[in-house]
């Protein structure tokens, strides 16, 4: 039995944060962790958060959840403003609006696993009182715990432990499921479980966010988002350029330039100079020998590819033109060739990758040209 969510539709806004901020004080004065996140996260999405230690990931987590107040911003989560709200129904809204997963588990050493499930549903005031033990004991048999649930956690395992903690997180039926470092503590086996018991979820419509240091388990999530030194790292530049460190990633990000071009207008002319190297972030571009009476479409690149390191690498100009794809328009971010050439000079991991890049792209050209001719 997976729960069933209220709307099970897709792209529209779960979270929402904007502007938000947090600073901590202590006795060496003030040091910020979140510096002004704007993030949208949609109904439906399973997404990893991920980042250094001290990047601010867990207090990103920490915001949405209601935990932890936000020194400036603000976080609105399906509709509500959350920080608007008291303490006390702040706390309501939480039980009834999202479940949470530690990654200790926090489940009461002094309750069995059925009635460390039942507590949500006790404490929002959610189903009859004779309905819980039955909801409670399907939850447990969900994460293949129906033979355990009268026992203690400290009578089971670490990941049945987990597995329980996801139960309960599950117990009110919340849309929104945050989890932070879920799998930590878990062997490999058991975090195969609890990841593929969350792709069921969302599958279900759920929308999960869930904090990991574990790169294996980001490629099992719909999106990734990077946070480094309490920024946001731009997701094109992640998708385009992932040799780069985070750091690199950051200050790539900081460096961008955003371009919207219209369905079917050009970008670049087959010889023009060219002073960027261009990232799609929404939409797709058609890449076309256009230099004789008959083009040639050579390629159609949609989100987190790229073009212009050609030209940027190898200098001269544009090999061919690149135009928006007639059906929709495209949005672009741009590094500066100046700005450019810094970071891949700062990276060889990635000038390595872009040149293998840029020699099948060559190789490519050439085909089309080819096969250009011959028409």
């Amino acid at each position: 039995m997976i729960p069933a969510q209220v709307s099970t539709q897709t792209g529209e806004t779960a979270i929402q944060l904007q502007k938000v901020v947090k600073t901590f004080k202590n006795a060496a004065g003030e040091f910020t962790v979140l510096k002004g996140i704007d993030l949208n996260l949609h109904r439906g999405e399973f997404v990893s958060i991920v980042g250094k230690s001290g990047s601010g990931k867990s207090t990103l987590l920490n915001m949405i959840t209601g935990i932890d107040h936000p020194t400036g911003g603000q976080v609105i989560i399906n509709g509500v403003n959350i920080y608007t709200l008291n303490e006390s129904q702040r706390a309501l809204w939480r039980g009834k609006n999202l479940g949470i997963v530690f990654q200790f588990f926090q489940l009461l050493p002094m309750l069995t696993l059925l009635e460390n499930v039942m507590l949500p549903m006790d404490y929002a005031g959610l189903y009859d009182f004779d309905e819980r033990p039955k909801r409670a004991l399907g939850l447990l048999q969900l994460v293949g715990l129906e033979g355990q649930a009268h026992k203690l956690p400290a009578a089971v395992s670490t990941g049945q432990q987990q597995s329980a903690a996801i139960a309960r997180a599950l117990a009110t039926d919340p849309p929104i499921i945050c989890a932070d470092e879920p799998t930590g503590n878990l062997d490999s086996r058991s975090a195969e479980a609890i990841i593929g018991l969350f792709e069921r979820l969302v599958e279900a419509g759920k929308t999960i966010a869930m904090v990991t240091h574990d790169p294996t388990l980001t490629r099992r999530t719909t999106r990734t988002i990077i946070i480094s030194d309490g920024e946001l790292i731009d997701e094109t530049v992640a998708q385009a350029l992932p040799q780069l460190g985070h750091r690199q990633m950051l200050e790539a990000s900081r460096q961008l330039e955003r371009f919207t071009c219209q369905p079917n207008s050009p970008i670049l002319q087959q010889g023009q100079h060219v002073d960027y190297f261009y990232m799609i972030v929404s939409g797709s571009v058609e890449v076309v020998l256009c230099n004789r009476r008959q083009e040639y479409t050579v390629a159609r690149l949609g989100p987190g590819q790229f073009f212009g390191e050609v030209e940027l690498i190898h200098g001269g100009q544009s090999i061919a033109c690149v135009r928006a794809v007639p059906d929709g328009p495209v949005t672009l971010a741009a590094l500066s060739r100046d700005k450019f050439n810094q970071l891949i000079k700062s990276s060889p991991l990635t000038e390595e990758a872009l040149a293998q890049v840029v020699q099948l792209r060559l190789a490519e050209n050439r085909t089309g040209d080819r096969r250009q001719r011959q028409r």
